[in-house]
């Protein structure tokens, strides 16, 4: 057994599930802020309900999400000690940024808004929704600034045979970045848009008794997916260039990668230095999934006097269509990972040297045990979110109004 792979397997496995977590309380969190905020503009109780409803799914995901990020974090240190060594000083200041964004404030500002309701005042209620949203946004884009460092590398020097961060703000402007954020963020909007119009419109197709309250979420999760999916195509195809200038192997070659390589073998030696081929080909059909999902513009029209619900069969290809933006985050992200093979940090550090010097036997145990943990808080997350959005949005826990106290009995008077 080789202990590179199976390390490589771990990481991609855990990542990839984790990101899925991710995706989805983007796109939500974005769609509640707008919900609640029409709550407290509007004070129409279809909005306290949307808001309820959805809040709940949203508090699920999140949680077991959360689970997610610390179990894959744990590999930094066990599975990969020579990237933390070599590039710790650079590639973790970020991340200790995001931890402290993520794990703290974001989770306090949530955990105030889960139990705020009828406690706190509504606009105060609603700020924290709306801290909830930023810092989720502040996660993400922390998050992004580590990983396109790994992608092309900037603002440090070697000393002693280690990277020092020398200047933060090349972390911010790094050409890698800027475009990927925008990508990801927009697929977050689509991947939440879909799962609100494809619950949405099962429960319009089961005809549940609240048809007006899921035909409002049917159309805010339509329009929403319709609209970010034009800057995920956007932002996807901006990539290209500066990708594509920093990376001179990923997509084919440029003029410079001939150049590039004999550099590379000249100082770590000879090797395959072009990316492997999965990487084209989950890039090929992300951008195919992309663009079906473009052509689902065309649904939004038939909104127009319900004749989306009035029809029935765009329903159930909404509904049909909700796995669509997870495949191609997926897809999205292994061609952006696999993409920057053999290395670990583009041109600085191999995977090979990044790898921890632990047995093949431990390293499979260790797949093992992650990835088993993971699919099942997956699996956990799927059957609780589906549990959930079955029930409808009659009376969710999330928001319900306490109980009143008793009232006291009287105390007997004896003469």
């Amino acid at each position: 057994m080789d202990t590179l792979l199976l390390a490589r397997l771990q990481f991609a496995t855990t990542t990839s599930i984790h990101f899925l977590f991710v995706i989805v309380t983007l796109g939500l969190v974005t769609l509640l802020v707008g919900l609640q905020t029409a709550w407290f503009v509007t004070r129409k109780p279809v909005y306290e309900r949307l808001t309820r409803f959805w809040g709940q799914l949203y508090v699920i995901n999140y949680v077991l999400g959360i689970a997610t990020g610390i179990v894959m974090e744990f590999q930094f240190g066990l599975n990969w000690s020579g990237l933390s060594r070599y590039v710790g000083n650079v590639f973790g200041a970020p991340l200790a940024i995001e931890t402290l964004v993520a794990f703290f404030l974001e989770s306090t500002f949530l955990g105030m808004w889960i139990f705020g309701w009828h406690r706190l005042r509504r606009g105060l209620h609603l700020a924290l929704l709306w801290g909830v949203a930023l810092t989720a946004y502040a996660s993400a884009f922390w998050i992004m600034v580590a990983n396109s460092w790994l992608q092309h590398p900037v603002g440090y020097e070697l000393r002693d045979g280690v990277a020092q961060l020398t200047d933060f703000t090349a972390l911010l402007t790094n050409p890698a970045l800027g475009f990927a954020l925008g990508h990801v963020v927009s697929a977050g909007l689509v991947t939440g848009g879909m799962l609100m119009a494809s619950v949405s419109a099962w429960h319009l197709v089961r005809r549940t008794p609240d048809h007006a309250l899921f035909r409002t979420s049917l159309r805010l999760g339509l329009i929403t997916a319709a609209t970010a999916v034009v800057f995920v195509i956007g932002f996807g195809f901006a990539q290209f260039g500066p990708v594509g200038a920093v990376q001179p192997t990923k997509y084919g070659g440029g003029p410079d990668r001939d150049a590039v390589v004999a550099e590379w073998t000249a100082r770590f030696g000879p090797g395959e230095y072009a990316p492997p081929a999965l990487s084209a080909a989950a890039l090929g059909f992300m951008i195919l999934i992309g663009f079906t999902l473009f052509f689902g513009i065309l649904l939004v029209p038939l909104l127009w006097r319900d004749w989306l619900i009035r029809l029935r069969f765009p329903l159930w290809l909404t509904l049909l269509a909700l796995p669509l933006p997870f495949i191609a985050v997926l897809l999205g992200w292994i061609a952006r990972e696999v993409g920057r093979q053999p290395w670990v940090a583009y041109g600085l550090l191999p995977v090979d040297r990044a790898v921890s010097p632990v047995s093949a036997g431990m390293m499979l145990a260790s797949l093992v045990g992650f990835s088993l943990l993971l699919g099942a808080l997956a699996v956990t997350n799927g059957v609780l979110l589906a549990r959930h959005a079955a029930r409808g949005a009659l009376d969710p826990a999330l928001g319900r109004p306490p109980e009143p106290e008793p009232e006291p009995r009287p105390t007997p008077v004896f003469a």
